[in-house]
């Protein structure tokens, strides 16, 4: 059987995601049923970017089922110092059952892909953010039971966290609104595959520039940080050209009255989001960030088992 890879949301089927997001739920409420899932297997964790949730939740998910965890960091190996990305993915192809990397462009994940012969998984690039959608999409189902038909807000920048929520949202049947400032929409290939998507499953997908128009309604509200790591340079202009682009009081109000409140963390109160909207009664987002742990562990146990 040929390897499978999961650089991205549509790499799955809209069959395969709801299978793996019921896994995800079935390794939550039973831990201990996927104990030895991963005993023997070897996993490659390289970090190009800095990490909290993503290498706690990795580390913990691997070596809960039995498996070894390899943390390395960009720095640590060979393809810090000039070795293709391709030639590290031939070479850790040989010695570990699976890699997963983090890492700054998606044409180095590609490549990185192309390369190996084990699967390899998006742990975050620029473009895409996979894994941080499977635990979203976990996290509205346990809140929300099923998302067809529901309104998922996005506020803020149209980055690689907002694609990989449009496509998973879309897969899911829902109705997936983006603001976001002019000049930083999201992609527009990944908003056209979207609406695809959105045709056969009875979704939709909304970019405008207009909060109000995007949070009206909406049965979840969801925000990332201004800035991302690799646009530290840009924080200033950033934090002036997206004023008004927040999950506060005001969306709050315009919301559902049982919306509830996503944030893919770190969070920056007073900038992205308001403290009362990250720690007030309507945040699931510690949920949220636990569930990336059972949402990894179902992605690795179905690649790997």
């Amino acid at each position: 059987m040929s390897k499978r890879d999961f650089l991205s949301v549509d790499d799955l089927s809209i069959e395969e995601l709801k299978e793996l997001l019921d896994r995800a739920a079935e390794v939550k409420d039973k831990p201990n049923k996927a104990a030895e899932t991963l005993a023997g297997k070897q996993v490659a964790l390289i970090f190009e970017k800095p990490s909290t949730r993503t290498r706690v939740s990795f580390e913990v998910a691997v070596t809960s089922m039995g498996g070894h965890a390899l943390v390395l960091r960009g720095d640590e190996l060979q393809i810090g110092r000039g070795e293709t990305v391709s030639d590290t993915g031939t070479v850790l192809s040989r010695f570990v059952d699976c890699i997963v990397i983090r890492t700054f462009g998606h044409d180095r994940l590609l490549e990185l892909a192309s390369a190996a012969s084990v699967p390899v998984v998006n742990a975050l690039s620029d473009l895409s953010h996979p894994c941080q959608a499977l635990a979203d999409m976990q996290t509205i189902m346990e809140q929300k039971k099923d998302p067809a038909g529901m309104v998922l807000a996005y506020v803020g920048d149209g980055n690689n966290v907002a694609h990989s929520l449009m496509f998973a949202g879309t897969k899911l049947g829902m109705h997936v609104r983006v603001a976001t400032p002019g000049g930083h929409q999201p992609d527009a290939v990944v908003a056209e595959r979207c609406a695809q998507i959105a045709a056969e499953t009875g979704g939709s997908v909304v970019v405008t520039t207009v909060v109000a128009e995007a949070v009206t309604g909406a049965d979840v509200l969801y925000t990332d940080v201004w800035a991302s790591m690799g646009q530290e340079a840009e924080t200033e202009r950033r934090r002036s050209t997206f004023q008004g682009y927040s999950i506060d009081r005001t969306a709050l109000d315009l919301a559902a009255d049982d919306a509830i409140v996503m944030h893919c963390l770190p969070a920056h109160r007073g900038e992205e989001i308001s403290a009362d909207a990250i720690d007030g009664p309507q945040s699931v987002v510690w949920d949220q960030a636990e569930n990336r742990m059972h949402a990894q562990k179902a992605l690795l146990a179905w690649l790997l088992a």
